[in-house]
């Protein structure tokens, strides 16, 4: 009733060419993902200054990639608007770290950046606080 396929699958493009090369499994591929999300939320951690959590964040990098992550030097820090953005933007790459760190099932990066949400999303409130003021 069923016959399991015994051949290697084989991709075919256009031009009736063959490729044959390892694909990467769904899990290897959401690693990949979440290393790449995790390197961009250390770019921003970076450029807030945050060395703690930024090392935080690097040891899963490490972990997830096999070596450590190249950090950007500090910049100088701006007016409060580009501190606004910034952790804005950590806090939508933490989101989505922390969605495909819910798909592999990595509590500890999900832990991780359900946390660094959690201190931008107050330093954002801060920053609005302080900005009313």
């Amino acid at each position: 009733m069923y016959e399991p396929i015994r051949t290697k699958p084989v991709v075919q493009r256009m031009g009736g060419t063959t490729v044959d090369y390892p694909h990467s499994s769904r899990g290897e591929a959401l690693g990949i993902q979440l290393a790449g999300h995790l390197a961009a939320l250390l770019a921003v951690t970076d450029e807030l200054g945050l060395d703690e959590a930024a090392a935080e964040i690097a040891a899963q990098v490490t972990r997830l990639r096999g070596a450590q992550p190249t950090r950007a030097p500090r910049a100088p820090r701006g007016p409060a608007g580009d501190a606004a953005a910034l952790h804005q933007r950590a806090h939508d790459l933490a989101a989505r770290a922390l969605l495909v760190a819910a798909s592999r099932a990595d509590t500890t990066v999900a832990i991780l950046t359900a946390e660094r949400m959690d201190a931008h999303a107050a330093a954002l409130e801060s920053l609005d606080l302080a900005g009313a003021l």
